[in-house]
């Protein structure tokens, strides 16, 4: 009688906990349109930081192209949030589910995406007229940019390991591109060689976003041979 009664408890105890994990899980397609919306207006207010110094009408060209300090860490802050963009994207469409501790982690991801045309705004400051910034501003956007990165690995570490993603074929050459471009170490790198030499801590910046953009694969398929190993 006794093991019929803890039965029937351990019964019901498995059925809240699955009514509360179904009330804790939130649309997707919510988490996806939002992070669209903030990286879009992040990804467009950088071009209102560019500036050019006092210039001459006869040096309007020469002015321009003497900000391409500047330009660079445009460019890097452009392909660093479109890189976001694109593994959020892939990541997000893909899961069945979400719950409130992975939303919590893209409001981190978003949080450090909208901030980095702050930094962008202060290296570019910095570069307006003057080859030889501040170190100061490079780490301070370097740091940023690791933020991005570490937080963006943690979205992606979650939701693979919590299995909110949906069954695919298991894609190892994915899997080898993850685990082989660590970008969180080659920003901190860059934030270390930025102190010592601004111009190259920033072109590192852009090189880092760049070969993550051209080299990364889908990596929503990743989260999903995740999420079928856990399972």
């Amino acid at each position: 009688m006794r093991d019929s009664d803890g039965g029937q408890t351990l019964t019901l105890s498995r059925q809240a906990v699955a009514r509360r994990e179904i009330q804790d899980n939130l649309p997707p397609n919510r988490l996806d349109g939002f992070s669209d919306a903030v990286l879009a207006i992040a990804i467009t207010i950088l071009v209102l930081e560019l500036r050019l110094p006092a210039h001459g009408d006869n040096h309007l060209f020469r002015a321009i192209l003497h900000e391409w300090p500047s330009y660079l860490a445009y460019a890097a802050s452009f392909v660093t949030i479109g890189v976001v963009w694109l593994q959020h994207a892939r990541v997000a469409r893909s899961l069945r589910t979400a719950d409130a501790n992975l939303y919590r982690l893209n409001l981190l991801v978003l949080l450090f995406a909208s901030f980095l045309p702050f930094p962008t705004k202060i290296v570019v400051e910095e570069f307006v007229g003057n080859w030889h910034p501040h170190p100061t501003a490079v780490v301070f956007y370097a740091l940023t940019l690791l933020a991005i990165d570490l937080s963006m690995l943690a979205f992606l570490t979650y939701a693979a390991r919590h299995q909110l993603a949906t069954d695919a074929a298991e894609e190892e050459r994915a899997e080898a591109t993850l685990r082989h471009q660590p970008s969180y170490a080659y920003y901190a790198g860059a934030t270390i060689i930025g102190y010592f030499a601004p111009i190259a801590g920033i072109a590192i910046c852009l090189a880092i976003a760049l070969v993550t953009l051209l080299t990364s694969r889908p990596l929503h398929h990743l989260v999903r041979r995740a999420g079928r190993a856990e399972g």
